[in-house]
């Protein structure tokens, strides 16, 4: 059964919103960041390693770059060159370390070696943007500053028809007004969740879905 949205009203989308939630929080009620940290400031470092890069490898990655620089001031002061290669198996690393060591550098300097609490400030630091600001906020601070767009988070997002943008900010600013803020740190966890075990990019598992009578993309 395919479900009708040609005439869905605004508020109707947002009851659809929480029917969705209410069935996400109920199938996965550990949904959690996927990222390994120990601290707010390590999450902040994995989050932009994890830019085009699995949550595993980036997992990979920092288990043994955490030991070797336990604080920001270890990544404040490290080799530029030797950070490249620490960071090299996650991609684009080049600019990951030149960012890493360039956030260490103004958090010292300019926050007092701690990590900000709005969203401003955090996407002033160098290689965050407000994904990236949004998952340090969230789950380290308990701020619901905005909702977290990764590619599942689009993904679904558009096969459920809450947007039809391409573009991540645009897609939180319409995400944002559909849901609960109550929600919003939670809810990219869930559609991640069932992004990698249901609703997968190539071959969704449509007809085992528990979305399937209130999702527009559903297929027999």
């Amino acid at each position: 059964m395919n479900y009708d949205t040609m005439r869905e009203s605004k508020e109707k989308k947002k009851k659809r919103a929480q029917e969705v939630i209410k069935r996400l929080k109920k199938y996965y009620p550990d949904a959690h960041c996927a990222l390994d940290h120990s601290t707010p400031e390590e999450l902040l470092i994995a989050t932009i390693l994890s830019a085009q890069c699995t949550d595993e490898r980036v997992n990979i990655v920092t288990k043994s770059l955490f030991k070797k620089y336990p604080s920001l001031k270890h990544f404040a002061s490290a080799d530029i060159n030797e950070l490249e290669q620490d960071v090299k198996p996650t991609g684009f690393y080049k600019n990951k370390a030149k960012n890493i060591k360039a956030c260490a550098q103004k958090l010292l300097t300019e926050f007092k070696g701690e990590l900000p609490k709005t969203i401003d400030e955090m996407t002033s630091l160098a290689g965050v943007g407000r994904k990236t600001a949004n998952v340090v906020l969230g789950n380290s601070f308990n701020i619901s500053s905005g909702v977290v767009v990764d590619t599942h988070v689009r993904r679904l997002s558009q096969r459920l028809e809450f947007t039809k943008k391409d573009n991540p900010v645009l897609i939180e600013k319409e995400l944002c007004e559909l849901i609960d803020k109550k929600h919003w740190i939670m809810f990219s966890h869930w559609l991640i969740f069932h992004g990698r075990q249901v609703c997968k990019a190539r071959k969704p598992k449509c007809t085992t879905c528990f979305l399937d009578d209130i999702c527009p993309s559903y297929r027999e």
